[in-house]
């Protein structure tokens, strides 16, 4: 399973807990139903609200997510896009050591 992990810049406070980091787990195709791989990839912001409360560790809920600072929104939609490449994709745009 592949993940990431995001610290936010603004972190989420749920009760007496504060989470400051998110980490983001490479989503299975059901994960993405209702939404457009376009949307994902181009990061609209209402296919991001869908997906991130799927695949997000500790589970962020539509609220939170709806209240994330736009920076960390982009972020975390930017990981998600991320994870719609192809391997191929990903190793011709990786720097070769």
């Amino acid at each position: 399973m592949t993940t990431t992990s995001i610290t936010l810049d603004q972190p989420i406070q749920r009760g007496d807990q504060t989470i400051t980091t998110v980490e983001l787990r490479k989503p299975r195709a059901g994960e993405l139903r209702g939404v457009s791989l376009f949307d994902l990839v181009r990061m609209d912001v209402s296919a991001a609200q869908t997906v991130l409360p799927r695949i997000t560790i500790p589970t962020l809920t539509r609220q939170e997510v709806d209240g994330l600072d736009p920076a960390d929104l982009f972020q975390l939609a930017a990981e998600v896009s991320a994870f719609l490449s192809p391997k191929a994709a990903q190793e011709q745009a990786s720097p070769t050591a």
